[in-house]
């Protein structure tokens, strides 16, 4: 049995897209041990296929030699074969100092002799879970890819518990975006199109989005919404996204988790494309003004994958309406 070591993504999003790629590796009898920063690891937590999680003590940005260093020699011998699956020179330097024979990823950043096995990248944005599962070197049915990921019945119970809510009784919205405010649908109407639902609605993200979750609270009143923003584990997080009605959210990592629990979703694409990170759901519903020919004047400046939008109107989110998310989450409920 080969023995693999898949060093993992550092954003949520990303890490789900892997998926597919480690049942890939999985299915040919590779026994796989994701190397990943603690606010990722539970996502490979979420996938069967995976036999250890082992968490990497690294921080966002810098290089971190020593302590790179330390782990690959607690890591040497213990691997035949790394998948390195960001991009960065730092994240190949790993399996490059533990010795592992074998050693896969996309050329980039000057790492060409950390690595053993390199494929180009793609001049183009291509679908980010086609170009993960890629590395596993069958390219058969790339495009039939789809994330999963799956919670023990317990853990699931335990958040609605926590929360008392019961399976399918409420919503989820993420309204938060890691990325910057492009890619956030504004706060009034994800309250507009709260007030127009039943029952309760949570709002889910990280610490940071813990501000826009509130204003959304406010904006709504009455106690109809639950700012848990930062408040739960990633985990437990997941939890109440797989027993949820439905969920509406930006592109967001959170977006992926829905998709691959296979609950109804609304997506809203901003700054960024669907034709690169779209929630692979057959229950999910896009919106994206650049590919709407009803709507005037044309979006030419989409997708500018910005932060925050270079020409000030933000028109990509701002002109989409809370009824006609209304009407899309009606439809991917009914899917």
């Amino acid at each position: 049995m080969t023995r693999s070591l898949v060093v993992a993504p550092q954003w949520i999003g990303d890490a789900v897209m892997t998926e597919p790629l480690l049942r890939r590796l999985d299915a040919r009898g590779e026994q796989l041990t994701v190397g990943a920063v603690p606010w990722v690891a539970p996502v490979y937590r979420a996938m069967p296929q995976v036999a250890q999680v082992v968490e990497f003590p690294f921080q966002h940005g810098g290089l971190q030699f020593g302590a790179r260093r330390r782990l690959a020699r607690e890591l040497q011998g213990r691997f035949d074969t790394a998948y390195v699956l960001p991009n960065s020179l730092k994240s190949a330097l790993l399996p490059f100092l533990a010795s592992i024979p074998r050693r896969v990823g996309y050329l980039g950043e000057a790492r060409v002799g950390l690595l053993t096995h390199r494929l180009r990248n793609p001049k183009d944005r291509p679908p980010m879970v086609a170009f993960y599962s890629a590395l596993s070197g069958d390219t058969d049915g790339l495009d039939a890819d789809r994330p999963r990921l799956h919670l023990a019945p317990a853990a699931i119970d335990a958040a609605l518990a926590a929360q008392q809510l019961a399976a399918g009784s409420y919503h989820v919205f993420a309204p938060g975006a890691e990325f910057g405010p492009s890619k956030r649908w504004p706060e009034r109407h994800y309250a507009a199109l709260a007030r127009g639902l039943d029952g309760p609605v949570l709002l889910l993200g990280s610490a940071k989005d813990a501000a826009v979750c509130e204003q959304i609270v406010q904006d709504v009143g009455g106690g109809r919404c639950r700012n848990l923003a930062g408040r739960t584990s990633l985990a437990e997080a997941f939890a109440l996204i797989a027993a949820a009605r439905a969920m509406v959210s930006n592109d967001s990592g959170l977006m992926h988790v829905a998709a691959a629990f296979g609950i109804p979703q609304v997506a809203l694409f901003g700054s960024s494309s669907p034709l690169h990170t779209p929630p692979l759901n057959d229950r999910a519903q896009v919106v994206w003004l650049k590919a709407d020919p009803g709507y005037q004047p044309p979006l030419d400046c989409a997708p500018c994958f910005q932060r925050q939008c270079p020409l000030g109107h933000h028109r990509c989110l701002e002109d989409v309406d809370a009824p006609r998310v209304a009407a899309l989450l009606q439809a991917a409920s009914s899917a």
